[in-house]
């Protein structure tokens, strides 16, 4: 069982059980690993203890400012759900396909792809002409969907591209400067450039997102397009949670988003 495995499986289980205040003993257990080791293995991840990371589960702190009339956002910062990044800095520059390029599907390109670890589970990667194409967690090495995505490219499979990708999204302490190249209406388009100007370690509803882009009330629509992305943390879709300030789903797992925030260092509330 991988280190995220490990870190997911205690989140679901304080889901499940976080009206019984388990302690450290028993989520240690959860994990199977011993108390000291499990505190320091999650300390590292969420850059909290186990203990404040339950604390930050509660409702009612962050209810009771919402209440008094803050924003979520507001609340969710003055309840300590969210704190600054603890990782890299990481410049993207986000290209956007033309309508030839969207028929095209990747006629005459060349993409560079393969499979790497991170710290949330296996991801494949796809790299075009005009930069990372392609990116998703995925449960095991399938090329299935990558394929799909580019019914008209060559590819061309190779693990280094996906590794040094991945080491730039992922490696604390580096920069990583990065290309990518979407698909998308120019609506889509225009919410993941916003998403993309949120910090990491910060959350935002999706009203508060609609508002970004110009389009406030259309939370509806601004939910659909962050659904819609194909660039897994790359494009932090993440970062978005509902109104109510729980963290809603995730087209790669609940549960891998809740590690994402909690690595990240915003902790949202239960579902």
């Amino acid at each position: 069982m991988t280190d995220y495995e490990r870190v997911a499986r205690v989140i679901r289980y304080l889901d499940a059980h976080q009206l019984e205040q388990p302690g450290l003993d028993e989520l240690a257990a959860t994990a199977g690993l011993s108390a000291g080791h499990f505190h320091r293995l999650f300390s590292r991840w969420a850059g909290v203890t186990p203990k404040d990371f339950l604390q930050c589960l509660t409702l009612e702190n962050a209810r009771e400012r919402l209440r008094s009339g803050q924003s979520v956002f507001d609340a969710a910062l003055d309840a300590g759900l969210s704190s600054a990044g603890r990782l890299h800095d990481l410049c993207v520059t986000l290209e956007a396909a033309t309508p030839g390029e969207l028929k095209a599907g990747g006629a005459g390109w060349e993409i560079g792809a393969g499979f790497a670890e991170t710290p949330f589970g296996l991801c494949c990667v796809g790299e075009g002409p005009r930069g990372v194409c392609f990116l998703e967690f995925v449960e095991n090495r399938d090329p299935g969907s990558l394929l799909a995505a580019w019914p008209n490219a060559a590819v061309r499979w190779d693990d280094s591209v996906a590794e040094a990708i991945t080491a730039k999204m992922f490696q604390p302490g580096s920069r990583g400067e990065l290309r990518a190249w979407v698909r998308g209406t120019p609506f889509q388009v225009r919410v993941w450039r916003a998403l993309m100007r949120i910090p990491c370690g910060v959350l935002v509803s999706y009203g508060q997102l609609a508002e970004a882009v110009g389009h406030p009330g259309a939370a509806r629509a601004v939910g659909s397009a962050v659904g819609a992305n194909s660039l897994a943390y790359l494009i932090p879709c993440h970062r978005v949670i509902r109104e109510t300030g729980v963290s809603g789903h995730y087209r790669w797992g609940a549960a891998r988003k809740r590690v994402m925030l909690g690595w990240e260092g915003g902790i949202p509330d239960r579902e």
